[in-house]
């Protein structure tokens, strides 16, 4: 329950994050995206900072939620950030959800349940055995070059739906290694083993990456482009790096067949409150005066 809870507070953190970055990066001209001028651009918006100081009440819950959960179940239930986001906004700006958008937070929220319900995440280790860790960052390195030699030939929604799923692969890679580093902490060493594993500090290289294609995935189009990808990325690539990293096990079989379907809820959900003007960091228009 520790888990689920702290994998809750850091869906909303990271889903208010999101938003609050994606008002900053809307305003960063063409000229800056996939360069350092694009983050000097965002230091001096003070909503992006906002954004940033919650994405670091995230990680803390996140590191909480990982030390306390498998990584398979933590991960994917940050797909219900979109849906938070928007109720939170709603609230704030004083506007009620249209009907399509609470479809949306249904179909998510059903979605999680059952995803959640049919692959039932169970057993694996705290730490990652050896050198498991090697061909993982190879892969996933190459993977990463590939997204990103792609996005590159691209423009607008295609670069930001390109970019989303390299900046969802960086965000579980980063979820990993903390896990593993966390880990260290429960050890004879405690702090000494946590602060001397290479791990800690990869986390922290990986995370500024993740962050930087987030932004640039979010300047480059709308959010129904990198939202979803961004989202469901993150939820698969992280139940893959719990079973070949950490010895998880999710079922398969023919409890695939609802596993599909929770994803379609999802990805349906995701696409239709991306579309929200509320997702957009944008306030709802002011009703005309009469």
């Amino acid at each position: 329950m520790i888990s689920v809870l702290f994998a809750v507070l850091t869906a909303i953190s990271n889903g208010s994050a999101s938003v609050l970055q994606r008002r900053a990066a809307a305003t960063a001209p063409d000229s800056q995206s996939l360069s350092l001028a694009l983050i000097g651009h965002l230091l001096r918006q003070r909503v992006w900072l906002a954004g940033i100081g919650l994405v670091i009440v995230a990680a803390v819950c996140q590191a909480v939620a990982l030390a306390t959960g498998p990584i398979a179940v933590v991960q994917p239930i940050f797909v219900i950030e979109l849906p938070m986001t928007l109720l939170i906004a709603s609230y704030v700006f004083r506007s009620a959800l249209p009907r399509t958008a609470w479809y949306g937070v249904a179909a998510v929220t059903v979605g999680l349940a059952v995803g959640l319900g049919s692959a039932a995440p169970t057993g694996g280790s705290e730490t990652v055995a050896g050198l498991s860790w090697v061909p993982a960052l190879v892969i996933t390195g190459i993977f990463e070059a590939l997204l990103i030699a792609a996005a590159r030939r691209t423009r607008k929604n295609a670069r930001a739906a390109l970019l989303g799923l390299a900046a969802a692969c960086a965000y579980a890679l980063t979820a990993a290694l903390l896990k593993d580093a966390v880990a260290r902490l429960e050890g004879g060493a405690g702090l000494t083993a946590f602060f001397t594993s290479w791990q800690l500090y990869a986390t922290a290289v990986a995370g500024l990456g993740a962050l930087f294609l987030l932004q640039n995935a979010l300047q480059a189009g709308s959010l129904v482009a990198s939202q979803p990808m961004l989202t469901l990325g993150d939820a698969l690539i992280s139940i893959t790096y719990g079973v070949t990293l950490f010895g998880e096990s999710v079922r398969t079989g023919w409890w695939l067949l609802p596993e599909l379907l929770a994803v379609a809820l999802i990805t349906a959900g995701c696409l239709e409150l991306a579309r929200s003007p509320l997702a957009g960091g944008a306030s709802p228009p002011k009703p005309r005066a009469r």
